[in-house]
């Protein structure tokens, strides 16, 4: 055999191997460094491969670094712990949900929602039923005689209104007669129906401000919120774990239910029965009424 002829099939043999060596790195190599591989010769090929995993190890092990120390976050956390600006922030967004609502009746008769109000990292939450007549002209829960009565009720627990949080189950006023919307007592009871559609901005909003205790005023709030409650006797002044429909609990809340201050104004032999229900609450809260004044005397 000639000298020329053998360097030939020297030569020959070399670049076949290159060419199963660059194959065999292409297999493993992704989709978009396939035509990097073909293009460039053996050795860097097979360099690029083992700095890419280098960068792929170094990618997925943690850095520690000497100076700063990771905190662990438990994922349990209450929205309670979260600065009170973004809690703010949330309850604010669900409440312009709430104004531009129209899911039910009451969205179409209303002349305005009345979201709820309060402090966002409130231990303590009121819900009652439905906004009234007041409530409906400014936007806000309890500011009419009932309210100014739930006020008197908070001042003697030794909270301010600005401490709690307070809501209804239904965010537009329930009417008789929702033709005449100036009609004085055309107030009722908002309906199961109402109520269901409603309900997950109430509990939202417990879910946002994660409170320790609620209390229901009256049947419809109770009956609601407290399950497998056939009336309001039958629950009144015990305290249960409260559970939502919509929702998960963030933690533990309980829930008691008492009158409503409505109901007080024309049974006012019921406001004992009432502070009786609301001690109860405050010792479990590990808390002392205020001090009695007679200017404030429920």
């Amino acid at each position: 055999m000639q000298k020329s002829e053998l360097k030939k099939i020297t030569k020959s043999l070399k670049n076949y191997l290159s060419t199963l060596e660059e194959d065999d790195l292409i297999a493993k190599a992704s989709p978009s460094s396939k035509r990097e591989a073909l293009k460039m010769p053996k050795k860097q090929a097979a360099k690029k491969e083992v700095v890419a995993k280098k960068e792929v190890v170094a990618k997925t092990e943690p850095v520690a670094s000497p100076s700063v120390k990771k905190t662990a976050t438990k994922p349990s956390d209450s929205l309670s712990a979260q600065p009170a600006q973004d809690i703010s922030a949330a309850l604010q967004t669900l409440a312009e949900e709430i104004k531009n609502c129209r899911r039910c009746p009451l969205g179409k008769t209303r002349l305005n929602a009345v979201p709820g109000e309060g402090n966002p990292n409130a231990k303590l939450m009121f819900i009652g039923e439905g906004p009234g007549y007041d409530e409906d002209r400014q936007g806000r829960p309890f500011i009419g005689r009932a309210g100014q009565l739930l006020d008197k009720i908070i001042a003697a627990m030794g909270f301010t209104r600005e401490e709690v949080f307070i809501a209804n189950m239904v965010k537009c006023h329930p009417m008789v007669d929702p033709s005449d919307p100036e009609k004085r007592a055309n107030d009722r009871a908002p309906k199961p129906e109402e109520i269901a559609l409603c309900r997950r901005y109430i509990e939202q909003q417990i879910n946002i401000i994660s409170p320790d205790y609620i209390v229901a005023l009256g049947g419809v709030a109770a009956k609601s919120l407290i399950m497998d409650s056939p009336n309001l006797a039958s629950i009144r002044g015990k305290l249960y774990d409260l559970e939502l429909s919509t929702l998960e609990l963030k933690k533990p809340v309980k829930i008691m239910a008492t009158f409503h201050p409505a109901a007080l104004l024309r049974n006012p032999n019921w406001k004992k029965d009432a502070w009786a229900d609301l001690k109860i609450l405050l010792n479990a809260m590990g808390r002392s009424p205020a001090p009695v004044k007679k200017s404030a005397a429920l």
